[in-house]
């Protein structure tokens, strides 16, 4: 069988045709008449407006509702937001650009700000495709424009972006040192090298006139700017999810951070950031330094025929009576991003895994490699297993968390065996009553 595609405006039709089938009493071979099926794909539109920060700072960037998965990975289902900013002065600075879905509703934006005026700067803070994509568009329309960014970001251009290199390339452009500064007029920007945050090209730039930090894709969230919701959930899933592993490279940027009068934050992804500032740099300190955030206990769990999720939910019935804050996953069906947000959020962590083929089930597997690739440490971690026959489980989980920093084992035991019995019972209460004194 092969497909065959075609696009018509937003109509894909697909022409399915079967192989030869065998051959008939005539010798000749049957065929089925092929078959059309048509679907329409949703266009992917904006619905984003400037807005104004400032008299002088704009937003330029668009919403995404059209996206389900962030990064090939991460449900996001408000959407999500890429951020771009004008600082209009006796020189024109653009920070940033957006998805290649949006270069033109974004363009639109920008012309709309910029009220024909042409800009002089285009600030490359982020190579991420979600952020550079329109790059070659933005320079097809501004070719004169002088593009700042570090010298990997332009190297990152090249690679991104080789037929537009190849065919025109950038005419003109100024690398932005560590520490270094761009006059506008009354508006300056400090560049700030934030390197493996996430990416090793990263900047960030503080304007101090109006003393607002651009933060690259620091202090992001998921989710576009036109759907209302709490910043903390999504940011926070946002930062483990994608930052998470780089808790140092973090920490050195807030100490520059420390440094400065900061009264806005722009990122690029979420909603700026104008109100009680010190709630959102106290959050990424706790995060980037893998310190809890408030007491509670993550029992995750996986689960074949029920009986490990049965002890899983007696054990958080135990904690519930104790007066334990407890959040329960099923990790072959929960959002494995959510899951390990909240690893990170609360002091404790139960793992109710399976022995499966000699091995660990592959969901729970994933999860624990989620949770070592991020840094997981400081935390109190309790293991329950379940096999039938040759018990693996428990030994796996603690060896994959064997190189985490300042991982504390329960010293309560719990092997179930196929089924939960009474004496699995008394084992999980003695569980619950040691989970009951938090860390934090």
């Amino acid at each position: 069988m092969f497909l065959q595609m075609q696009r018509y405006y937003s109509t894909i039709l697909w022409k399915i045709i079967s192989p030869n089938l065998p051959e008939n009493n005539s010798g000749k071979h049957l065929r089925r008449a092929p078959v059309y099926v048509t679907f329409t794909v949703k266009k992917r539109n904006s619905g984003g407006k400037p807005m104004e920060i400032s008299a002088s700072v704009k937003y330029v960037g668009v919403n995404d509702h059209q996206v389900d998965l962030f990064e090939g990975q991460y449900r996001v289902p408000n959407g999500m937001a890429y951020n771009s900013y004008v600082i209009m002065d006796e020189k024109t600075a653009v920070m940033d650009t957006v998805d290649g879905s949006f270069s033109e509703e974004w363009l639109q934006n920008l012309e709309t700000v910029l009220e024909g005026k042409t800009p002089d700067y285009l600030v490359i803070q982020h190579m991420e495709p979600d952020h550079s994509a329109s790059i070659p568009a933005f320079l097809e329309k501004y070719p004169e424009v002088t593009v700042v960014s570090t010298a990997m970001g332009f190297k990152f251009m090249e690679q991104f972006f080789p037929e537009y290199f190849a065919r025109a390339g950038i005419e003109k452009k100024l690398v932005a040192a560590n520490g270094g500064t761009l006059e506008l007029g009354e508006h300056t920007l400090h560049f700030v090298y934030a390197p493996m945050v996430h990416w090793p090209e990263v900047m960030m730039t503080y304007e101090s006139a109006e003393r607002i930090l651009f933060a690259a894709d620091g202090f992001g969230k998921f989710g576009a700017l036109d759907v209302e919701e709490d910043w903390t959930d999504e940011a926070r899933r946002y930062y483990i999810g994608i930052v998470g592993k780089y808790g140092a490279q973090v920490q050195a940027v807030l100490k520059k951070a420390a440094t400065l009068d900061i009264r806005t934050i722009c990122s690029l992804h979420g909603p700026v950031l104008k109100e009680n500032l010190g709630f959102y740099l106290e959050k990424y300190d706790k995060w980037s330094s893998y310190q809890p955030e408030e007491a509670g206990v993550v029992i995750a769990y996986a689960s074949v025929y029920g009986n490990t999720r049965k002890a899983a939910e007696y054990l958080a019935e135990k904690l519930a009576e104790k007066g334990q804050k407890t959040v329960l996953y099923d990790l072959a069906r929960c959002d494995k991003a959510e899951a390990i947000a909240d690893a990170f959020r609360y002091d404790r962590l139960v793992l109710a895994g399976i022995t499966y083929n000699g091995d660990l089930f592959p969901c729970m597997r994933a999860y624990i490699e989620g949770l070592t690739e991020r840094s997981y440490q400081n935390r109190k971690v309790a293991v329950v297993e379940n096999g039938t026959w040759a018990p693996l489980a428990e030994k796996i989980i603690t060896g994959m968390l064997e190189k985490s920093k300042d991982i504390t084992f329960a010293e309560t035991k719990v092997c179930i065996r196929s089924a939960m019995y009474e004496q699995n019972k008394a084992e999980l209460e003695k569980l619950a009553e040691e989970l009951a004194i938090s860390l934090s």
